[in-house]
């Protein structure tokens, strides 16, 4: 069986990132008879300088994109019905508030540490979307950690420390210098880039085609 590894760089606060490994798994659950797959999650920050308390959501992307309050929640409606669609938790989404995700992203290299890395990420998406909690905050990290059986104690040294703060500024040097600018990316066996939430007929292909290239 050939083995396809995927490098994922997304951020915890990116939508379109939780929507789009869920089209990934469903790809990877087609493809699953021909193909091993290996996945490494890499970090990204779309808000890196955020620093005190969270602004609402909605005014904060308008004045990031420059459009209407309203035109953003029509946004994030239909992103909520895809995610729906998926099984994913977006009930909270429009009741989220900014926040920083550096800490976050730690906890997932931890957490890689222990053979739980996408379910790291899959539940701070959940605290995220689902329940609008803030996920700079420590009891909330916290509470992630405990929910996937992991060690409450030694994920508070973790965040209490600055352990794997390199390892997470380093990803996004080694992203944003490889030309990374938007997430999800997916590096498909470290050569081909795959931007964006693709639908998973499209990643089929995609890696079908890949699959069938000379080492």
């Amino acid at each position: 069986m050939k083995t396809i590894n995927i490098d994922i760089v997304s951020d915890i606060a990116c939508p379109w990132c939780a929507i789009g490994y869920a089209r990934l798994e469903q790809a990877m659950k087609q493809l699953a008879s021909e193909y091993e797959f290996g996945l490494q999650w890499h970090a990204f920050e779309l808000n890196p300088d955020h620093t005190g308390e969270g602004e609402p959501i909605l005014p904060a992307l308008a004045r990031k994109y420059g459009r209407s309050e309203d035109e953003m929640r029509a946004t994030q409606n239909q992103m909520m019905t895809i995610a729906k669609d998926l099984g994913l938790n977006f009930e909270k989404m429009q009741e989220r508030f900014t926040c920083n995700t550096f800490d976050a992203h730690r906890l997932v290299k931890w957490a890689a540490e222990q053979g739980k890395q996408t379910e790291m990420k899959q539940a701070l998406f959940e605290a995220y979307f689902g329940k609008a909690e803030d996920v700079s905050d420590p009891n909330v990290l916290l509470g992630c950690v405990e929910s996937l059986g992991l060690d409450r104690d030694k994920a508070k040294q973790i965040l209490d420390s600055d352990e794997f703060a390199d390892v997470v500024r380093e990803d996004e040097a080694t992203y944003q210098q490889a030309g990374v600018s938007a997430v999800p990316a997916f590096i498909v066996n470290g050569k081909y880039l795959i931007s964006g939430a693709q639908e998973p007929d499209t990643l089929v292909q995609a890696f079908e085609e890949i699959g069938a290239k000379p080492e």
